[in-house]
């Protein structure tokens, strides 16, 4: 295990008792309610949160769920979840925290993996828990959070206001848990949009490191407000005394969002920050294009969770102030943030993107480092035994510092795949492909399970990245999106691009467009050989992102258009 800290004792907590003290009457979460284009908000300052999470951890210690025990949460962005999820920090059980979006399959599997001792959701959650089996083998106490009438009755479970009620009746004053900065403090699962999903083993430190980023690499300082669009993040504000302002949406569908909400929460709280993934990027963008919609109390924008295109982000920045950048931040749950490059350097990265450069993801953080190491699927135990590149060759991206999670939970196979052993140190391999130019700038090349290698017979002819390659046919008028998959033709494997068109456009057969297509393909040497193409209806593509796309269906949809 990594040694990744020096701090004798940890608990993210620390931060919220800090800012407790520090602001007592300071605001440190807003929850918008939006209804017919009224909104209402619910407030708590930071005393209130660090007193009733104090209350709240009490009474899940008297209810049965102990220190190093691991409960699933469920629950809705809301003052309930920053108090129950501060009050499982400071009690020192282990949350487990999951995205509705990855699907039912999806999270019967974390489940059983994870083998939670406790279950605390919303009504809707446990009506699921119970029906579908969640966790039935290990879960032994179960808590409802909100609802009414038949739907708690439903839930079978004991009410937060009860464990509530029961630390308030516990006179004695609560003592945070403080751990080692190494030991486990919550399970994360990746989004599983590219994959099966796996629960990351979060530390202490590794908590530490990501707040210490956002303050020294982002600038982010107490008293500021930010609009939290991702649950994870949002926890970030109160433990760095922003408020956390919090817009009435689905957060595992971003898609979905109503961008009038989001602009009234902005305004309301005058917010400082805002952290939108792709999706949101582009919703909002647009919103902001047709009603010319100005955000001028932003300072900053944070994006991540998939690039950003270059048209989203100049749309979205002609509402901020001239000065205002988007940051757009690469990382995985595994390891985030990694690098960061603001939308202005971006811009002027663009031309070389669109002949096939990859995207530019900026210079790493002051405590990460990355490295590119030959592609390969094999395990790599060991770095002094690992194949590294040198600057503007393709490879792996492998990456190390105090916020890369050291394995994932019940996965050894998993782990021994993504970990390399140096040292004292463990680097992780995040399965993107990409290169450092001569500047030390890190640019993206794609998934390396996505790479298609054309073969003939049992020789490979020509190796194709995703995102080098459809940046240059998404330069043509009509393509809304591209996508390079593969397809088995007797022995040999061929490259095929599907194409989405752009809106309004009817999906044509036109010896035209395809002609122009083609033209693309011959004009770069890493598109050189891309020869069929296959219109598309409309990609599969994960919700929550908007920018992942399903390529393993594409490729199964690829294969059997080409059969017929």
């Amino acid at each position: 295990m990594t040694k990744t800290s020096t701090l004798a004792n940890a608990n993210i907590c620390q931060h919220l008792k800090t800012a407790a003290q520090a602001m007592p009457t300071g605001l440190a979460v807003a929850v918008q309610h939006a209804k017919q284009g009224q909104f209402n908000y619910q407030e708590i300052d930071f005393a209130t949160l660090h007193q009733q999470s104090d209350m709240i951890a009490k009474g899940l210690i008297q209810y049965g769920i102990k220190r190093g025990m691991k409960a699933v949460l469920m629950v809705t962005p809301s003052i309930e979840f920053f108090s129950l999820t501060f009050a499982l920090f400071k009690a020192g059980i282990i949350p487990i925290l999951v995205d509705p979006g990855m699907g039912i399959k999806n999270l019967k599997q974390c489940f059983d993996e994870s083998q939670p001792d406790a279950f605390i959701g919303i009504p809707k959650a446990h009506i699921a828990r119970r029906v579908l089996g969640w966790g039935k083998s290990s879960v032994k106490q179960v808590i409802n959070v909100g609802g009414s009438g038949i739907e708690r009755w439903l839930t079978n479970a004991t009410s937060l206001e009860t464990i509530t009620e029961i630390g308030r009746n516990e006179a004695y004053p609560f003592e945070m848990a403080l751990l080692k900065p190494d030991d486990m403090a919550a399970i994360l699962f990746t989004s599983g949009s590219t994959g099966t999903p796996k629960g990351v083993v979060y530390s202490h430190a590794m908590f530490e490191a990501q707040i210490s980023a956002l303050k020294h690499d982002y600038g982010i300082a107490p008293g500021e407000r930010d609009l939290a669009t991702f649950p994870l993040f949002s926890l970030f504000g109160p433990a760095l005394g922003m408020a956390s302002i919090v817009p009435d949406m689905d957060a595992s569908k971003p898609i979905t969002a109503n961008p009038a909400n989001l602009f009234a929460a902005i305004e309301q709280y005058q917010c400082s920050n805002m952290f939108v993934n792709p999706a949101l990027l582009e919703r909002l963008g647009q919103a902001g294009e047709q009603t010319q919609h100005k955000l001028t109390s932003v300072k900053r924008v944070i994006s991540a969770g998939a690039p950003a295109t270059i048209s989203s982000i100049k749309r979205f920045s002609q509402m901020l102030n001239p000065q205002v950048e988007v940051l757009n931040s690469y990382g995985a749950t595994e390891s985030l943030p990694i690098s960061m490059i603001g939308s202005h350097a971006l811009f002027a990265t663009s031309e070389l993107t669109d002949q096939g450069k990859g995207i530019c993801v900026g210079k790493p953080i002051s405590s990460v480092s990355v490295d590119i190491i030959a592609i390969t699927d094999k395990v790599q135990s060991d770095w002094s035994e690992v194949k590294k590149l040198s600057a503007n060759e393709i490879g792996e991206i492998v990456v190390s510092g105090p916020m890369v999670s050291q394995a994932y939970y019940q996965r050894q196979h998993a782990t021994e795949l993504a970990k390399i052993n140096h040292g004292e140190h463990v680097k992780h391999r995040m399965g993107d492909v990409g290169y450092l130019d001569d500047n030390g700038l890190l640019w993206m090349c794609g998934r390396k399970g996505h790479i298609v290698d054309a073969t003939r017979g049992q020789q490979r002819i020509k190796r194709f990245y995703t995102l080098p390659c459809e940046r240059a046919f998404n330069t043509h008028p009509q393509v809304k999106r591209s996508a390079i998959v593969g397809v088995k033709v007797g022995d040999n494997i061929v490259p095929v691009l599907c194409i989405e068109l752009q809106k309004d456009i009817v999906c044509s057969t036109s010896k035209t467009l395809y002609k122009e297509l083609l033209a693309i393909a011959e004009q770069y040497p890493h598109t050189d050989g891309i020869g069929r193409f296959l219109i598309h209806p409309e990609f599969p593509v994960d919700v929550r992102h908007n920018a992942k796309i399903f390529r393993e269906k594409l490729a199964l949809w690829a294969q059997k258009q080409w059969k017929e």
